[in-house]
């Protein structure tokens, strides 16, 4: 595997194209780019990272076109986990970087809700949520526009009381260091510092353990 040495101008360029014109034959008559200056980079990003951060998953680039209405067969972004719970992502746009919890079942959300109202891991949660926003990041997720059932409206958590996937971002954009090798290290500290929602979600929701067949 080479060494990571960032994300080239061209893999922003490849989207930007992609966007215009999502077809089979964009795709086709721009793989090599894809593949140099997108995928490969991904993966070596993701390989450096690994020892620390846990096994990485790269997302196919083929969008599940069966039962949407948009038809578009191509992804507008690259996108990776790792098994500890960091997302990474290049698009047109650039860098975006994440974690937390993007799919729940019901049993998550009752845990989470619960969490969250408890007087003593919600206010824990709210700290650990205004340090990440303190620190440029964006706490987003899956709300109910209105109260939950059972939860009064002026309940002093109710904005988190709302959420039924709860997640920490941020965008980078074309920072100059996405192109260099200290890339790597940008979106490690990332997801350092974002793993303290991480690990809260961990200890108070956890995976789901219902069947399979009623998430």
């Amino acid at each position: 595997m080479p060494e990571f040495a960032g994300f080239p101008a061209e893999a922003m360029i490849f989207y930007e194209g992609l966007e215009a014109d999502n077809s089979k034959a964009y795709w086709t008559d721009h793989r090599d780019q894809y593949e140099t200056s997108v995928r490969a980079p991904m993966l070596a990003l993701l390989a450096e990272l690994e020892p620390e951060f846990g096994e990485p998953h790269v997302f196919r680039p083929h969008r599940d076109v069966r039962f949407a209405k948009d038809k578009s067969p191509y992804k507008t972004a690259i996108g990776a986990y790792i098994t500890g719970g960091g997302y990474v992502q290049v698009s047109a746009r650039g860098l975006m970087v994440g974690s937390g919890y993007w799919q729940t079942a019901s049993d998550q959300v009752e845990r989470l809700r619960a969490a969250v109202a408890d007087d003593a891991t919600g206010p824990r949660l709210v700290a650990l949520v205004d340090a990440l926003r303190d620190a440029g990041y964006e706490i987003s997720g899956n709300r109910l526009k209105t109260r939950p059932r059972g939860f009064d409206a002026d309940h002093p958590r109710i904005e988190l009381l709302r959420h039924r996937t709860l997640t920490v971002s941020r965008e980078f954009g074309e920072p100059p260091w996405l192109a260099r090798p200290e890339c790597a290290e940008h979106v490690a500290a990332a997801w350092r510092e974002m793993r303290v929602l991480r690990e809260w979600l961990d200890r108070q929701v956890g995976p789901s353990r219902l069947p399979q067949g009623r998430r």
